[in-house]
């Protein structure tokens, strides 16, 4: 099943996608063209991944890490699906990420990788924008370079852990203005799912809706104000987003 959460009839509602409409939580069915996507769940902590590709590592001239390199994001910087993301006047370097978004489901510390996946919600799409310009280096990832806000599109909705056979054999694939810029696949991540819970959920703990963005192949390349990027990962669904600048923002 996918789920979503839009903004409709006054009110944001929990929804389940339907073919290509959308059933809301009160029974009513309306098409999607006619709600405001919010992210699928109101996301906890947000943990992402850095160079969890070793083709995309070797792109910017980094080696893959030994141990998972981890940072993590407020709830500030999500927005849903057809979304608007701001790219800084003074940005020269603003890439996207496609990435697999793992939702945790449960309260889950100490979990051993062979029951890893039973702490899975589902998955959803996300687009780990980064303005490069602001990063210090990638083992200490600038906030100014990954968490601002609207810099993380998400959605457009999430789909159940038992309706995805494999997630580590997804293809994923990022279009800008409807040209295939990337093309990857989630076997070729580093450190697999099992041992992301596992290794985070060791110090610390992992509570329902904290999100996991597992990290992105090769293939970013740059996007500018006007820009309509879709990211989509096979089997979970396709995300896009609208490049604006900054008078789009009242700030």
């Amino acid at each position: 099943m996918k789920h979503a959460r839009v903004a409709c009839f006054g009110g944001i509602h929990q929804a389940e996608v339907i073919d290509d409409k959308l059933k809301l939580a009160d029974g009513r069915i309306v098409a999607q063209t006619d709600v405001v996507w919010m992210t699928p769940v109101e996301a906890r902590t947000i943990f992402v991944l850095g160079l969890n590709y070793a083709d995309h590592a070797s792109e910017i001239s980094f080696k893959a890490p030994e141990e998972p390199l981890v940072f993590l994001k407020g709830p500030n910087a999500v927005v849903g699906h057809d979304g608007q993301t701001r790219r800084p006047k003074d940005a020269t370097h603003m890439h996207y990420e496609c990435e697999l978004a793992v939702v945790i489901g449960k309260t889950a510390c100490n979990v051993n990788r062979e029951n890893a996946y039973s702490f899975v919600k589902g998955y959803t799409v996300a687009n780990d924008y980064v303005i490069r310009d602001y990063l210090e280096n990638y083992y200490r990832p600038n906030l100014r370079a990954k968490n601002r806000d609207t810099l993380t599109p998400l959605g457009p909705w999430y789909v159940d852990r038992d309706d995805i056979k494999d997630p580590m054999n997804l293809g994923l694939r990022t279009y800008v203005n409807g040209e295939l810029k990337q093309d990857g696949s989630t076997k070729d991540m580093v450190f697999d799912i099992p041992h992301l819970i596992e290794y985070l959920s060791s110090f610390m703990t992992l509570s329902e809706n904290d999100i996991i963005l597992t990290g992105t192949p090769k293939g970013t390349v740059h996007v500018y104000e006007g820009d309509v990027v879709e990211t989509e990962i096979e089997g979970i669904g396709s995300l896009k987003s609208t490049i604006v600048g900054d008078e789009t923002f009242s700030r």
